[in-house]
């Protein structure tokens, strides 16, 4: 035992020994930031609608299958597949107790469902507000926004990040009468990334403020757009 334990012994102070002596193979190095940034219009908005069950006037209640019905209709005449529309939820209540009460009406469960819309512009979501049902629409609202090649836009803006720190090595180097050599280490860029998260609108207010802007002659803004931003450190050696 005591004999191993001086050979463990002797192979760490060898090792150490080696890594002391080893000489650094790039002596002179310059460390650089770079960055690249652009922004987009988004192309994916994901739009939340809340569908409620009603009485309508000499007609008794509407049903969830009926305003279902009448949405996806309204959603597809717009171009979309069905893949753009998901359930979230589904809910039940018997609303307000007191009013069914005073007006006579059975005491029923009155059926919700939520979905989630994926539009590809404001043009569309303006669309699609104007073909709701506003009396089995309880809210409509933005979730986020996001775009189609979100994916292709990161990588290159990767890639620009690392060009950028290159040039500013160069000319740093440069600077001193020296030129730079390989990429020594390389950080993974550092995102920042600002995407669009709505507020709770109503439909009623939507619509309003959509024959506004029609009445004004104003032009439409479209959605915030998604800023991306990525910074990168690298470490060239110096030749």
């Amino acid at each position: 035992m005591k004999t191993m334990f001086l050979l463990l012994a002797s192979s760490v102070l060898a090792m150490t020994s080696f890594a002391q002596n080893s000489p650094n193979p790039y002596p002179r190095t310059i460390t650089v930031n770079g960055s690249a940034e652009m922004e987009i219009v988004p192309d994916e908005i994901y739009v939340q609608v809340d569908l409620k069950e009603y009485e309508k006037k000499g007609q008794g209640k509407m049903t969830i299958d009926k305003i279902r019905q009448g949405f996806l209709a309204a959603v597809r005449s717009l171009g979309l597949p069905d893949s753009a529309i998901v359930i979230t939820g589904y809910d039940g209540m018997n609303g307000n107790p007191w009013w069914r009460k005073k007006n006579k009406l059975k005491d029923e469960l009155y059926s919700s469902i939520t979905y989630q819309v994926k539009l590809r512009s404001s043009a569309q979501v303006d669309q699609l507000v104007d073909k709701l049902d506003d009396a089995a629409t309880q809210n409509f609202f933005i979730q986020s926004t996001s775009h189609s090649k979100l994916t292709e836009f990161r990588k290159n803006l990767k890639i620009q990040a690392v060009k950028a720190a290159k040039e500013k090595a160069g000319y740093l180097a440069e600077a001193v009468n020296e030129t730079i050599g390989v990429a020594v280490t390389i950080n993974e860029p550092n995102e920042y990334y600002q995407p669009y998260y709505g507020n709770m609108v109503a439909n009623r207010m939507m619509k309003t403020e959509a024959m506004d802007q029609s009445a004004s002659d104003q032009p439409q803004a479209d959605f915030k757009k998604i800023k991306l931003k990525y910074d990168v450190n690298v470490v060239f050696a110096l030749k």
